[in-house]
């Protein structure tokens, strides 16, 4: 029964209820805690993947009549069944699987993204021409060419790239909002948190995984970014410079200003649905979800397993 209920917990925080975040709109008003939610089902979703194998395992070495685990499968057939024997022993495998994808899948994006990313770095900092334009700063890169080009590469050595045909583009003040939109994603490594997905995302299997949960997270992220944007320069600067870099561009593994949710989140800096009361309300409740979807899961798990634990101690 517990191996049930965490399979069934499992396929929903990967399939129905990111499905139904992803299409709510409350998100985009209380962004902090709404990624606090996310982030908390994708912790959960891997803890109830994992306690599901556990609960299997379980099931399959029960203690026998001296008190023993049994570890012979002739044994564990003759007591559970063929039917149930093979169907334990498929999930087990199914979860032993996605574990191995998830730890394989963060390993290749790890790799690939911060590879891809040390060569970009190299190279825009040799084609650097800063000193043509009033955007200054350490982490500052222009790249002297007409493509409108806004984004950031991540890193120790974090990088905000620009070119002239963005730069043409903006006031000072919605340079100034584009600059600090990229520099929040660096200040809150949101491309951990997006690695951190993709992962997830490529682990399950598609036909029980959410289409829209990525997504869904890219827009909060870009989101956030926005928010601190708007505390620096203001809200009319923020919403004019997403409008004017709406079709900047950026290299696989950076993070790009503009794209395709650039008309959500305009949407989003001119018009409020929610009362300010209700956005408390939300984020609070997001926030107490988000605790019992780490917390009640694991104690689930710990409790039976410390009991058990105990009593093979004790013989």
């Amino acid at each position: 029964m517990t191996a049930l209920l965490f399979g069934i917990l499992t396929v929903a925080l990967v399939g129905p209820i990111p499905e139904a975040l992803a299409r709510a709109e409350w998100p985009l008003y209380a962004p902090r805690a709404a990624m606090t939610l996310w982030q908390s089902i994708a912790v959960a979703a891997v803890l109830s993947a994992f306690s599901t194998g556990l609960a299997i395992a379980a099931n399959l070495l029960a203690p026998g009549p001296d008190g023993i685990p049994t570890t012979s499968p002739a044994e564990e057939i003759a007591r559970l069944g063929w039917f149930t024997w093979s169907v334990y022993v498929l999930a087990f495998a199914a979860t032993l699987v996605i574990g191995g994808r998830l730890l394989l899948t963060v390993a290749a994006i790890g790799f690939g993204t911060r590879s891809r990313r040390r060569t970009h770095r190299t190279l825009v900092d040799l084609v650097d021409r800063a000193d043509l334009h009033h955007a200054a700063g350490p982490d500052i890169r222009v790249l002297d060419v007409r493509a409108p080009l806004a984004y950031c590469l991540p890193g120790l050595r974090a990088r905000v790239v620009l070119s002239e045909g963005v730069l043409d583009r903006l006031t000072a003040d919605e340079l100034a909002a584009v600059i600090e939109h990229e520099r929040a994603h660096l200040r809150a490594r949101h491309d951990l948190v997006l690695e951190a997905f993709i992962a997830l995302h490529a682990a399950f299997p598609r036909f029980v995984r959410s289409r829209s949960a990525l997504a869904a997270v890219r827009l909060l992220v870009e989101a956030l970014a926005d928010d601190q944007a708007v505390h620096a320069t203001g809200r009319r600067s923020v919403g004019r410079a997403l409008v004017a870099c709406a079709d900047a561009t950026a290299p696989r593994g950076a993070m790009a200003v503009g794209g395709p949710t650039t008309v959500v989140r305009v949407r989003r800096l001119t018009y409020q649905p929610l009362a300010a009361e209700s956005v408390r309300r939300l984020s609070l409740t997001a926030y107490a979800i988000a605790a019992a979807l780490l917390v009640v899961p694991t104690l689930a798990v710990v409790i039976p397993w410390l009991t058990e634990l105990s009593r093979l101690l004790s013989h």
